[in-house]
């Protein structure tokens, strides 16, 4: 599969069968996520893998949109997606290196969620990117450490159905050239 079948064909996947993800098959998907650029290679992302009785309880923090609690319940696995607060788009000292402020570590944390689900979709695996759950009470579930912050959640699993994808903009709309 090349990069671009990999990116044209990956969907965000809400139905997913019983089939239990194998922990060696995600080790190799983080690896590979890994591999995603960040900021000074700062590398700030660290993910969280939620299966059984705990993924029911970060299920039921999404009070704000039911249907997400609904999605990773019928999902095999959750994955949290945290990162390490004022490292991206800081010096040592502390201080900004970017005007960007606090807004690049959240770049960063976004590009790694996207390349791991697309390392997952290479591995057959299906994922969608949720951001809509009440983020103190996930992080206090999962006993996520002060110095980080809760980014995502991804549920993940053996897709078991396959959304056609949405109609794109035309290039004409999303480019200018100067």
């Amino acid at each position: 599969m090349t990069a671009k079948e990999c990116i044209l064909t990956r969907r965000s996947i809400r139905q997913f069968q019983d089939t239990p993800i194998d922990h060696e098959v995600l080790n190799g998907i983080i690896e590979t996520a890994s591999y995603a650029p960040s900021w000074k290679h700062t590398q700030i992302v660290r993910y969280i893998a939620i299966e059984g009785e705990l993924k029911e309880k970060v299920a039921a923090c999404t009070s704000a949109y039911p249907r997400n609690g609904e999605i990773m319940n019928n999902a095999p696995m959750v994955i949290a997606v945290t990162m390490i607060k004022n490292r991206s788009g800081f010096e040592r000292d502390g201080s900004f290196s970017t005007p960007k402020g606090t807004g690049w570590q959240m770049f960063d944390a976004g590009v790694a969620s996207q390349t791991f689900c697309l390392a997952a979709s290479e591995q057959g695996i299906g994922s969608v990117i949720m951001g809509i759950f009440d983020e103190a009470e996930v992080s206090a579930v999962l006993n996520i450490p002060e110095e980080r912050e809760l980014v995502c959640l991804i549920p993940i699993g053996y897709p078991a159905e396959t959304p056609n994808a949405p109609r794109r903009k035309p290039v004409e709309e999303l480019v200018t050239y100067m």
